[in-house]
């Protein structure tokens, strides 16, 4: 090999090497040893520029790590990917709950106790643990959506009451775990879970939808799994937590922790004429079609056909969170 031979495969492979680094590293990267550009994600986030609704991704990347702080996506920095090495090795964690008292000496409530709370459009957030750990003491989050167009990926989700508050806008969750025991996924957002793992920790419900009224979807689950932390442990599918809550389950396998029942009223008769729940081919010990709750649909097949990511949270521009071009 001559030298001018060596110089331009030493050169080559030097730009493979930096384009390699740029690919793992993205624009920001996170480690709390002190090795990358900030040691906590929100640092990250704050010195995330405001994009444009057609520019790239921002993509912070998260080394492996337990991160213990309150995390807040400012609405202004829309167009983040947050991007963790593993779930398993990567977490975002805290502890409030809704009874802590404020700077007032008040109970700070259910919506101010989130570990992340996503306030961005265009937001995406892949292989992160999200836990809040006070346990079981009421209303504590894990994470709080208000942004619309956000997308999680191989996520972890770990709380006991009210673990996931989709509080408005279009949410798509991709292979997932989500613990909990009373009310873990609620709110007024329309959201779609595909693939996920619903993991009851607890006697409860898993779902308390607020759908408004004029909204065509709440809550859809799509091949997902619900189990049980033990054989004593029972879950209702959900309950209305306003009178036209929406929840449907599609292809979902069911362990005996579902209720044949399925589905609670909320101590309100009167929302069995108004909450919008269904299912279509479920499956497993916890799947009883003739037990249900006489207010609750079996869908038809044409009906579960016509439910898919793109039909839920399309909206007016035809959103598809599962096209490439969404990744």
């Amino acid at each position: 090999m001559t030298r001018s031979t060596a110089w331009r495969a030493c050169v080559a492979w030097g730009a493979a090497v930096l384009l390699q680094e740029a690919a793992v590293r993205g624009d920001a990267l996170v480690a709390a040893d002190g090795s990358g550009d900030f040691r906590s994600v929100q640092a990250a986030i704050d010195a995330a520029p405001q994009l444009g609704p057609a520019s790239p991704a921002w993509v912070i990347r998260v080394k492996a790590g337990t991160y213990r702080e309150v995390v807040y996506v400012q609405r202004e920095k829309r167009g983040i990917r947050l991007v963790g090495e593993s779930a398993g090795s990567t977490t975002i964690t805290y502890d409030l709950n809704a009874r802590l008292p404020g700077r007032d000496g008040r109970p700070i409530g259910t919506f101010r106790t989130p570990t992340v709370w996503i306030d961005a459009d265009n937001f995406a957030l892949e292989n992160l643990t999200l836990a809040n750990t006070a346990g079981a003491v009421g209303q504590a989050l894990a994470v709080r959506v208000d942004g619309d167009r956000v997308v999680f990926r191989r996520c972890r989700f770990l709380g006991w009451q009210d673990t996931i508050l989709g509080n408005r806008g279009r949410h798509y969750y991709e292979s997932c775990l989500i613990t909990g025991a009373v009310d873990f996924i609620f709110g007024a957002a329309t959201e779609f879970y595909q693939s996920c793992r619903i993991q009851c920790r607890g006697n409860g419900y898993i779902t308390a939808a607020s759908t408004p009224a004029g909204q065509p979807f709440g809550f859809v689950f799509d091949d997902c799994q619900i189990t049980g932390d033990g054989p004593t442990v029972r879950t209702y599918l959900g309950r209305p937590w306003r009178a036209n809550a929406s929840t449907i389950f599609l292809h979902t396998a069911m362990s005996e922790v579902v209720r044949p029942t399925g589905w609670d009223n909320w101590r309100r008769p009167e929302r069995e004429k108004t909450a919008r729940y269904a299912e279509f081919a479920s499956r497993g010990p916890g799947a009883n079609p003739s037990a249900r709750a006489p207010w609750a649909r079996q869908l038809t097949a044409a009906e579960a056909a016509a439910i898919t990511p793109r039909s839920v949270l399309g909206g007016p521009e035809g959103w598809d969170p599962t096209a490439a071009s969404a990744r």
